[in-house]
């Protein structure tokens, strides 16, 4: 059986206050033509579909025209919620869809019960967990702790419990929301830390033929069987060094993986520069990176003028811009104390102006207003301390 497995659509999310939809309409007309070139058995959807739990009208449409395209393309879906989905709204009217071959998953009372797909080589129960929430489900788990391992670990026991009473041969595949432990996030995720812990251990889905996860957004392989998919989209400078693909997945007769990665469109690429201005705006290595995304990181010891502007003449797509002045790596590595030490009051105020202007230090007017009003303060205190005694 072949499987296409992607996630974490976020559709109706923004990038820089830039608008996606036009990208992820092109990345869902990928997903649509790739099941009908690849001979595409199921797709499966690992959840986050949407970016937020009340979704912009726009991406509402988008998801309703992908849904009917995939159900006229007679290949069954399988669907979960994510961490940012509202799992109710997600799920309405999931009973009706379902008889288009949309098999929406949002209920983690109904974890355990499989969509099952079937092949020349028998049955395949598919599994689908949404985002397990450890407050809002720790009373339908009855566990101990509102703890994700918890939730997560009673979850994939009703999977088990059920997998092992259907026909022996039976194949699995669970899909599942969650941080899973040795995947690299990035910063486009939305944190689900609970009581400090948010990792829960890739042993949880042993002994099923493939996990198919999604939250993380960068592509992964935690082990042949478990792996992310990743999202289609870059949602942040982060993932800049990502290669953004799905996974199709063929699951053999007795629960063999081959896994081959599926490039999704690239809109626009995205770069990370860092430099002084000058050198941004010179170096004609930066020249494949003038039409990309551009974070810009300036380390010009003074801030200069107009860096913005500057910078979108040469990188007219520039979204970000951030400031990390180089001053030696002397100073980077002295202590506060050891800066202050052995320097007169009038030095270290001009030290801090200095500072705050990126490298800048006062002239000899500012100076003067400086040592003016360090005397002032002087003559102050001494009339305090004359009045005192």
């Amino acid at each position: 059986m072949r499987l296409l497995h992607t996630s974490d659509w976020h559709l109706g999310r923004s990038f820089h206050r830039i608008s996606l939809l036009d990208a992820q309409a092109a990345f869902l007309d990928h997903l649509v033509e790739t099941v009908h070139s690849r001979d595409v058995d199921a797709v499966l959807v690992a959840g986050d579909v949407y970016d937020r739990a009340v979704p912009p009208l726009a991406a509402v449409e988008l998801f309703d025209r992908a849904l009917h395209r995939l159900a006229a393309a007679d290949v069954p879906t399988v669907m979960i919620s994510g961490n940012h989905d509202s799992a109710r709204r997600l799920g309405v009217a999931a009973g009706l869809i379902e008889r288009a071959g949309i098999h929406l998953r949002t209920d983690p009372a109904d974890c355990h019960t499989p969509v099952v797909l079937r092949d020349a080589h028998g049955d395949v129960a598919c599994y689908g967990l949404p985002y397990l929430e450890p407050a809002l489900v720790k009373d339908e788990f009855r566990t101990e702790k509102a703890a994700h391992e918890q939730v997560l670990t009673a979850a994939m026991e009703r999977v088990r419990a059920d997998l092992a009473q259907r026909p022996e041969g039976t194949r699995s595949v669970v899909l599942a929301h969650a941080f899973v432990a040795g995947g690299e996030p990035s910063d486009s995720e939305r944190d689900i830390t609970v009581g400090g812990v948010s990792a829960v251990p890739a042993s949880l889905f042993h002994g099923v033929d493939y996990a198919a996860l999604g939250h993380l957004h960068g592509c992964q392989t935690l082990s042949e069987r478990v792996r992310y998919s990743g999202s289609p989209l870059a949602y942040s400078f982060s993932e800049a060094r990502h290669r953004k693909t799905m996974w199709l997945i063929d699951l053999g007769p007795a629960g063999e993986i081959a896994a081959e990665r599926v490039d999704c469109p690239v809109p626009r690429p995205l770069a990370r520069l860092r430099g002084t201005l000058d050198d941004l705006l010179d170096d004609p290595a930066h020249t494949l990176h003038e039409q990309s995304f551009v974070e810009a990181t300036l380390t010009d010891p003074v801030r200069p003028a107009e860096p913005m502007a500057r910078l979108a003449v040469r990188f007219p797509h520039t979204l970000s811009l951030l400031f990390d002045p180089d001053r030696g790596e002397r100073d980077a590595q002295a202590t506060y104390a050891q800066r202050l030490r052995g320097r007169s009051d009038e030095q270290i105020a001009a030290d801090f102006v200095t500072h705050v202007r990126g490298g800048s230090g006062p002239d000899d007017r500012e100076r003067a207003v400086l040592r003016g009003a360090l005397d002032d303060v002087r003559v102050a205190a001494d009339v305090a301390e004359a009045a005192a005694r």
